[in-house]
């Protein structure tokens, strides 16, 4: 994909950072709010459906309580986004009014994408709001999931709402330019990277871990994202939220900002949300040639490669695949709790009922319900 492609791109999701939504902690910026609205709205005349993953409800939770600082405590952190969450969506649904659009407002959280039923019901709700012509404001269900808060940012979320719904292009707007080949902070040379395949391995070296007061997510994590949204086959763009009509100038194909092109072709919707699933139960380590078995043929985990199991799952829970160096290969959804995966470490198939007691499934993680990573 190039920059001239990218006007083909029919659904958007578009991130934006607490940074750009909130004005040095005072408060939400509503002028850059009527900016960016005003340009959604712009893409919604050319055809495009668009999704807003918007962050910014702690820090206009902090402003209208008068905190100066991001709450230290769980409850307090609750508290600030339960009351800025009122602010964000008035904010958005007054500006795309002007506009002539509908806004609704989404609450996520990564349960709601880890439970099966749950995924495809939320998915089926942004297909219809979608068809309406309406703009979901996706957010974090901060006041209620306590994950989210400690582990959560909109990026990921932003990625995995991407996958969700099959979206075209991520937007990530931030307050850096977009990824530098080194930390522009610490090296005044730093060249931005216009233009790259996820595929590099030299990206994830140039993610730094720098993170704002009001935020969550550094460059690390924008570049997580963008791996998270390729596995439908997202590219995604990284720019500076500030730069004047960068939405637009992103649907002209114009350069702005850094583009990631997706390496790979997009994985089957199942996997993508095995994929996608953010808490894991368990880990299951391999021998070399169970591990080598996964990554070069894609088959499925058989029980005589595994070594050993950890954590506390049962069957049909998330556990991760290690080779022998300790390294995540896999994930996938387990056939057997851990107390019955323990009972079969390094069984043979005709084993297998013995151990357990009740003629079990032969994979201890079918090749259908596995994803290598």
């Amino acid at each position: 994909m190039n920059r001239q492609a990218l006007p083909k791109t029919k659904r958007w999701v578009i991130k934006v950072g607490s940074s750009l939504v909130t004005a040095k902690g005072l408060g939400l910026d509503r002028v850059a709010i009527a900016d960016w609205c005003a340009q959604i709205a712009a893409l919604r005349q050319q055809g495009k459906q668009v999704v807003l993953v918007s962050s910014g409800a702690v820090a206009e939770g902090m402003a209208r309580l008068g905190l100066k600082s991001r709450p230290d405590t769980l409850h307090g952190l609750q508290a600030a986004a339960a009351v800025g969450q009122m602010g964000l969506v008035r904010a958005y649904e007054a500006e795309f009014e002007k506009h002539g659009l509908r806004a609704a407002q989404v609450l996520l959280t990564h349960e709601d994408v880890a439970d099966r039923g749950r995924y495809l019901n939320a998915r089926g709700t942004f297909n219809t709001l979608l068809d309406y012509g309406v703009v979901p404001v996706v957010n974090e269900n901060d006041t209620v999931a306590t994950d989210e808060i400690r582990l959560g940012d909109n990026d990921t979320l932003g990625a995995l709402t991407v996958n969700l719904i099959e979206a075209d292009l991520l937007v990530i707007l931030t307050d850096q330019e977009g990824l530098f080949d080194s930390d522009p902070r610490s090296n005044p040379d730093a060249k931005l990277v216009s233009e790259a395949d996820l595929a590099d391995p030299t990206l994830v070296s140039m993610a730094g871990d720098s993170k704002g007061a009001l935020g969550r997510g550094g460059m690390r994590t924008k570049l997580n994202a963008a791996y998270t949204a390729a596995r439908s086959g997202a590219a995604t763009v990284i720019a500076h939220g500030r730069t004047p009509d960068a939405l637009l100038t992103i649907a002209r194909g114009e350069p702005i900002g850094s583009l990631l092109k997706a390496a790979d072709a997009p994985m089957a919707a199942r996997k993508r949300w095995i994929a996608g699933q953010m808490q894991a139960r368990g880990k299951l380590h391999l021998d070399a040639g169970a591990a080598r078995v996964l990554v070069q043929q894609g088959r499925s985990l058989l029980p005589v490669g595994v070594k050993r199991v950890e954590g506390d799952f049962q069957r049909g829970d998330l556990v991760i695949c290690l080779n022998p160096e300790g390294s995540e290969i896999a994930r996938g959804l387990s056939n057997y709790s851990a107390a019955d995966a323990l009972r079969l470490l390094g069984a043979k198939s005709d084993e297998i009922a013995a151990r357990v007691g009740y003629p079990g499934d032969t994979e201890l993680v079918h090749r259908d319900n596995l994803v290598v990573v």
